[in-house]
């Protein structure tokens, strides 16, 4: 059975990785407590510390992303990537509209955020991929760049409501009667019941609040028996 919770698809392991995928261009991946510190690869190693996430696969601590990113790349025989690619400088058409979209993290919408959440790397990372995607999918990745910051707004507690009719829009939001106990677009998520807390069934999990559907709260989760070698090289 396939069911999703607003804009989100959840998937539970039944080795503690929790998948949340929007069916597009975002995945979230969640571990439970017991893998602190004890995973490795592109995400880091979940000890809460930033500073020595660029480890390499031999665990040399690195502070050039290009290092860090060859070590773990899957095939030996795959050249290594020896310059940053700078998608704005190699479509140049792209980055008025890039910067401009973007600019959206960085103004009076998000106002209550910045203080809580640098916006600053956001809108960086947003330009990249504004200026990247012009193969088909530009509002995906514009769209998917913005909520990536908004999803950080409300682990905050500074939730946003930045989507209108004009901008990443949730469509059938808009066509619904608002005293009507339809489909509404959440900004900020809802709490969430998931099958196993139902059938009091322990959980090391915690649901983080998803933007996405304002009334129907319970995720109906897979239980895949996943062999522990697939995530030695978390990332």
């Amino acid at each position: 059975e396939n069911e999703k919770l607003g804009l989100y698809l959840v998937i539970e392991a039944s080795n503690g990785v929790m998948l949340i995928w929007d069916k597009k261009t975002t995945v979230f991946i969640k571990l439970t407590p017991d893998y602190k510190g004890k995973v490795c690869g592109l995400c880091g190693n979940f000890d809460d510390k930033s500073n020595n996430d660029f480890t390499t696969r031999s665990g040399v601590q690195e502070t050039s992303a290009l290092t860090f990113g060859n070590s773990w790349k899957q095939s030996s025989v795959c050249p290594d990537v020896t310059e940053e690619v700078k998608p704005c400088d190699l479509k140049p058409h792209r980055k008025s509209w890039a910067e401009k979209e973007c600019s959206l993290i960085l103004g009076d919408v998000f106002k209550i955020c910045h203080s809580k959440v640098n916006p600053t790397p956001f809108y960086d990372a947003c330009v990249h991929d504004a200026c990247s995607c012009d193969s088909g999918g530009d509002c995906d990745c514009f769209c998917s760049a913005v909520a990536a910051y908004a999803q950080e707004c409300t682990k905050a507690e500074a939730c946003v409501f930045w989507r209108t009719p004009d901008i990443c829009p949730i469509f059938c939001d808009y066509y619904n009667p608002p005293d009507v106990c339809e489909w509404h677009y959440e900004p900020c998520g809802s709490d969430v019941m998931t099958c196993r807390m139902i059938n009091n069934v322990s959980t090391n999990f915690s649901i983080p609040y998803l933007e996405g559907n304002k009334f129907l709260a319970i995720l109906v989760f897979y239980f895949i028996k996943l062999h522990s070698s697939m995530f030695n090289n978390y990332g």
